[in-house]
């Protein structure tokens, strides 16, 4: 691709964000997501035990150590201890090693890959999670309310904050074709077909460039295509042929660039919310688009809403899976499930996650 239809794209994805965050304060539409089950509450007080799961390249990663380092020494606790990340192992283990040192809250200092990761090691674990954001996407921290651009109060949130349980989900992916299969968390989307064909093949120099506006050059060169027929199949219900370009299954929905891509989806009612997404021409994608910068209550026959707690797709040919903005393989099967109140997480004192 030449270099001047790259700038072509990469400026349209900026009208892009520049629309949605006016769509978003003019309509002043920012959905507030109420805590369904309780509000957050205050910690047992007194010294607290930190781990640190540190993903060592990203951006800040050594301020980030440096700065929990201090914040701990000032409260006159014990030296965190520091877990580090690496391509073998992105967490599993350094994970189930802080737990077994026994810390009473384990900071998750990374992109959204290292939150999903040590979130699946603690679901259930009932030790509090904190969030240290450092990547591109911080998809996690940005809908529990923590402003993504001040490590500091990210840092004094995840020591010394307020907490609260919310939900998770897993995907177990299965593909027929290699006989491949797992079983991995997320916490705020996954997805099916053209959203993780997206993920999965955007550019890392322009992620490390400009950021999340990255996806807007994959995006464009992907949405041609044909719409692929799968089954889906939602709790109980009866099975449902469909042609679909994507599917997506939101724990949460607000997503970078100030956009609230699913308002209804909340973060602890025990639910998925799940978007299925069939046009059939760049039209349709216009219309859809309109619909979620504008938060049009009009019902779109290429767009449709749904909610569950279990949800399975098949699809007679393989299609790309994604988990909170990682590529997770291609499937013939998924089936994804809410885990409710699975998971503690630190959050500021007023937040409305």
């Amino acid at each position: 691709m030449s270099d001047w239809i790259l700038y072509v794209i990469l400026a349209g994805g900026v009208a892009f964000a520049v629309s949605s965050w006016w769509g978003v304060r003019r309509l002043k539409a920012r959905h507030i997501r109420s805590a369904v089950r309780e509000d957050a509450h205050k910690p047992n007080p007194g010294d607290q035990k930190v781990a640190v799961i540190l993903n060592p390249v990203k951006n800040n990663a050594d301020v980030a150590r440096q700065a929990i380092i201090d914040a701990c020494e000032l409260a006159g606790w014990d030296a965190p201890r520091f877990y580090e990340t690496t391509v073998e192992d992105p967490g599993y283990g350094q994970s189930r090693q802080a737990l077994a040192d026994r810390a009473d809250v384990i900071l998750a200092c990374g992109g959204d890959g290292t939150v999903r990761v040590v979130a699946e090691c603690l679901a259930h674990k009932n030790v509090a999670m904190g969030l240290i954001p450092v990547g591109t996407g911080n998809l996690l921290a940005r809908n529990v309310d923590l402003d993504v651009t001040d490590m500091e109060g990210c840092i004094q949130t995840a020591l010394f904050g307020h907490q609260r349980y919310i939900d998770t989900a897993t995907m177990a992916i299965s593909n027929s074709i290699t006989g491949h299969a797992s079983t991995h968390t997320f916490l705020v989307i996954a997805g099916m077909g053209l959203d993780a064909e997206v993920v999965g093949d955007t550019r890392e120099d322009l992620k490390k460039t400009v950021g999340w506006l990255a996806y807007t050059e994959a995006g464009v060169r992907h949405l041609p295509g044909r719409r692929k027929r799968v089954s889906i199949t939602m709790d109980d219900e009866p099975e449902q042929a469909r042609k679909i370009r994507s599917v997506l299954f939101a724990n949460c929905g607000l997503i970078p660039g100030g956009i609230d891509f699913i308002p209804q989806a909340m973060i602890d009612d025990g639910m998925l919310d799940i978007v299925v997404m069939s046009p059939r021409s760049a039209f349709g994608w216009i219309a859809m688009y309109t619909k979620i910068l504008f938060k049009h209550k009009h019902n779109l026959p290429m767009m449709n809403f749904y909610r569950s707690g279990k949800v399975t797709i098949r699809s007679q040919e393989p299609m790309a899976t994604q988990l909170d903005g990682d590529p997770s393989g291609e499937a013939t099967k998924v089936t994804v499930q809410v885990e409710p109140a699975s998971l503690l997480v630190r959050v500021p004192k007023a937040t409305t996650a």
